[in-house]
């Protein structure tokens, strides 16, 4: 685990440095390269609103460079996009002048607003102009540099790319437009919704109810909430100044896949039965989701890197569109069979469950599956220029659609009767130190629910604190070490203190004789009575007026 964890931080700390530090739509660099044709960047622009606000400086004695205005027409961008079997030329060939697509940087072309300054051999050409662009749809735009038979590029560049002038649209590229919004919005939900499961919490903990496993859902719903901040944070800043901060966004995207695993976590541990059915997963359990679990991690650890360094900027690409992102899927598929499985085997030995697992596993029989189908859709199915958009708005979806179920599912309520819960948490120790015979130490008592009533005062039941219901019947043990000077308590055969029930009268006017008490088979006969001791070991039995003695 150690070698996971520091490989998980190495590449938090890789990816953090391998972002670029201007990845707004306020771009500005410097080109020194001996090619005669490179890419600057790319926008999307709206119908009508699109705008581009340039500043190019360059020698005098490099003239003349061209800024060339490719759309994502299949026979603009895709024709000379790494096509190296292209010259410049051909690659120039494919604008069309009548659409003002070729801006050369000299000062007879009049829209380009070049001016000389400086004087002799400091002679620069100085270019200060606009360009605005309409089209039938949202379209990507392609922006590339050239200089056709020359000597190499080299040229300063300043751009503001936008689209209108409102805080929600102005510097996003029509793709990422909603996203500010959508993010705003999910963050608020997701707030309450881990609000509701804290206030769910204190409940269940007064019960003796909060189990490991509710711990987990509360952990995964935080850590989205956190995602969200920073992704909100990300964007605002983006909104507001056209350049964002790109360690904000990864941040957020860790912990949105932090979040995502621990969930999976949770899901397969629940469909094992753990904290449901059985106090423990076996060893052999343990280590196979131990490597399980390493295995999604390096891999989305692995899906982070490719995305930063080898995603191509000239493309339109999407996370899951790499063999990391396919990986990914498989594993998600992987881990849905496992998931079936746990189930089916938890339900053949807890058929009384079945009111838990039914409507649980089939909520998340559509959970497993919408991840992977969302991504070959996003893949093949998704135009390009709204991609971003749509499966931002989407991913959330599956996300909030995840944790409501649980919420639901898990909600302390008398109403409730898909509640998992049966076993106190004090009572785990209980069972995991004295088995019954017969029955692995790990393995709950077969009973449905451990308060059904659910009644509305958050403080335990103390009569059930150290008790364990395994089916009708007066006799009740209790598994607890009994020191006392002088004599000692006999116990049976299982080593347990006997304990039995005797009905009391309500009225108190003649004193009836004594009931012998009912005595186990195996049982030694009982000692004198222990008067101290029978108030701290006092339970209620089957009905409301007894008292064991």
């Amino acid at each position: 685990m150690e070698v996971c964890e520091r490989l998980l931080c190495l590449a938090m700390v890789s990816s953090l440095f391998c972002v670029s530090s201007v990845v707004g739509k306020y771009v500005k660099g410097i080109v020194n390269t001996k090619e005669d044709w490179v890419f600057l960047t790319r926008f999307c622009f709206l119908t009508d609103f699109g705008r581009l606000d340039f500043r190019f400086r360059y020698a005098k004695s490099r003239c003349c460079q061209n800024i060339l205005l490719y759309f994502d027409d299949s026979s603009q961008w895709p024709a000379v996009y790494k096509r190296p079997d292209k010259t410049c030329y051909q690659k120039e060939a494919v604008l069309r002048p009548e659409n003002n697509q070729v801006i050369n940087l000299t000062t007879h072309y009049t829209w380009s607003g070049c001016a000389v300054e400086g004087e002799g051999n400091d002679e620069v050409l100085s270019c200060v102009g606009g360009r605005s662009f309409r089209s039938v749809r949202e379209r990507w735009w392609y922006i590339a540099l050239s200089k056709c038979g020359g000597d190499g590029l080299q040229l300063e560049y300043e751009m503001k790319l936008t689209n209108g002038q409102s805080f929600w649209t102005q510097h996003f590229s029509a793709d990422e437009f909603g996203i500010l919004e959508t993010d705003i919005t999910f963050l608020a939900i997701f707030s309450f919704v881990f609000l509701l499961s804290c206030y769910f919490a204190y409940n269940l903990k007064g019960r003796q109810l909060l189990h490991t496993t509710y711990k987990m859902f509360m952990t995964a719903a935080g850590v989205e909430v956190l995602s969200l901040l920073f992704h909100c944070t990300y964007w605002g800043l983006y909104a507001r100044e056209g350049v964002g901060n790109g360690s904000l966004k990864l941040l957020g995207k860790l912990l949105f896949s932090v979040s995502f695993l621990v969930f999976l976590l949770m899901l397969i541990l629940l469909g094992k039965g753990f904290t449901v059915t059985r106090a423990r997963i076996s060893h052999s359990g343990s280590v196979k989701l131990s490597i399980y679990m390493t295995v999604y991690t390096i891999t989305y650890i692995i899906l982070f890197i490719y995305e930063a360094e080898f995603f191509d900027p000239g493309e339109v690409l999407y996370s899951y569109d790499s063999p990391a992102g396919y990986g990914l899927m498989g594993l998600q598929l992987l881990a849905y069979v496992w998931f079936c499985y746990a189930v089916l085997i938890s339900l053949k030995h807890y058929p009384e469950k079945q009111p838990f697992y039914i409507p649980f596993f089939t909520a998340y029989t559509l959970w497993f599956f919408a991840v992977p189908v969302m991504a070959l859709i996003a893949n093949f199915g998704i135009p390009r220029w709204a991609r971003e958009k749509i499966v931002n708005g989407i991913q959330l979806g599956i996300h909030l659609y995840a944790h409501i179920v649980f919420l639901a599912i898990t909600r302390p309520s008398a109403a409730n009767k898909n509640f998992p819960y049966h076993v106190r948490t004090s009572q785990i120790g209980i069972l995991l130190s004295s088995p019954k015979a017969g029955a692995p130490g790990e393995s709950f008592p077969h009973h449905a629910y451990g308060n059904s009533s659910f009644l509305g005062d958050s403080q335990p039941n103390f009569t059930e604190l150290f008790s364990i219901q395994s089916g009708p019947g007066p006799v009740k043990t209790v598994e607890e070490t009994v020191a006392r000077k002088g004599q000692e308590v006999p116990r049976n055969n299982d080593q347990k203190i006997i304990t039995t029930t005797a009905d009391l009268v309500s009225t108190f006017s003649t004193p009836l004789p004594p009931i012998p008490p009912r005595i186990s088979a195996h049982a030694t006969p009982l000692p004198s009575r222990l008067p101290s001791f029978t108030e701290y070991f006092s339970m209620q039995g089957g009905g409301g007026g007894s008292t064991t003695a």
